[in-house]
């Protein structure tokens, strides 16, 4: 078998059977699909098991988190490759093919990701990025990045100096849709558990690329995301995450390789964007 396809499923019904319909419409490679559901409430598991019986479904009694729930799939997957694809996508006929077409070509592919557009068509320009060192957090969160949009120093977290419609190499994708060779899991372990919903695709493709693996973007097609479909509120956990992902990446890959000063700056500037992201979401809510 080519490929094992997870979709994490949560609360996003709807988009999930949109999403199983692109995909069971696409040509060219031999695949299984395993959804695993975080505990819905909205009568996902039925309805997808209705409209889809030959999709391998995992239900979960409680929401186990992203990480998790991907690496439950990844235990029963059998595909030479794994695609980790949100539930809230849309995929081209060829895309599969492509992409399975494009790792076969290149053996030292460990991870490849295609072109992500937004419903409006614009980028979503998770889909190609560079590691968050210190240096490339400060000049996107202080907004220097989008002062300078052709400079490689400035923009070395979101790569926007880079052409979209152009392939290359880069440090890491983004989870909604990222295919990886299964060799390469085999090597370097699943998804960290210890993330719970967001930085585990990132900390995923530094290992792959610590283990001598590329990492590489493929924008000869591409899928629509609608981002945020399971997340538009934003409650507290979904703030809490995001940010203690920002953590746990810095004091897991980067705090070794900094001094205490840089450190301590990296995690006051976390704590601080917490507190006014709280702020904010709060304030917006009122409202």
């Amino acid at each position: 078998m080519d490929l094992s396809i997870i979709i994490l499923n949560y609360n996003t019904r709807e988009l999930t059977l949109q999403c199983l319909e692109s995909v069971y419409q696409s040509q060219g490679c031999s695949l299984e699909v395993i959804v695993v559901d975080n505990a819905s409430k909205d009568d996902s598991v039925a309805t997808i098991g209705r409209e889809y019986p030959s999709v391998t479904l995992v239900a979960n009694s409680a929401n186990v988190g992203y990480s998790k729930g991907n690496n439950q799939g990844m235990l029963l997957a059998k595909g030479r490759y794994i695609l980790l694809l949100n539930s809230d996508t849309v995929i081209e006929r060829d895309t599969l093919k492509i992409m399975v077409d494009l790792m076969d070509k290149n053996p030292r592919f460990g991870a490849a990701g295609c072109k992500i557009v937004l419903p409006d068509g614009s980028l979503d320009k998770a889909c190609k990025r560079g590691f968050p060192t210190p240096s490339a957090s400060f000049y996107y969160a202080f907004g220097i990045s989008k002062l300078f949009p052709k400079s490689a120093k400035f923009n070395q977290y979101q790569l926007s100096h880079l052409d979209p419609d152009e392939e290359y190499p880069v440090d890491c994708l983004v989870g909604a849709f990222m295919m990886v060779r299964k060799e390469a899991i085999e090597q370097v372990g699943m998804l960290d558990e210890e993330f719970f919903m967001y930085g585990e695709d990132i900390d995923w493709c530094y290992r792959i690329k610590q283990a001598g693996w590329e990492i590489y973007y493929y924008p000869r097609t591409q899928i629509i995301h609608y981002k945020g479909a399971s997340s538009r509120r934003k409650p507290f956990k979904i703030i809490y995450e995001f940010h203690r992902a920002m953590f746990l990446f810095h004091k897991k890959h980067f705090q070794r390789k900094y001094s205490f000063v840089t450190n301590g700056l990296v995690y006051a500037g976390i704590s601080i964007k917490l507190i006014l992201s709280i702020l904010m979401n709060r304030f917006g809510s009122v409202r």
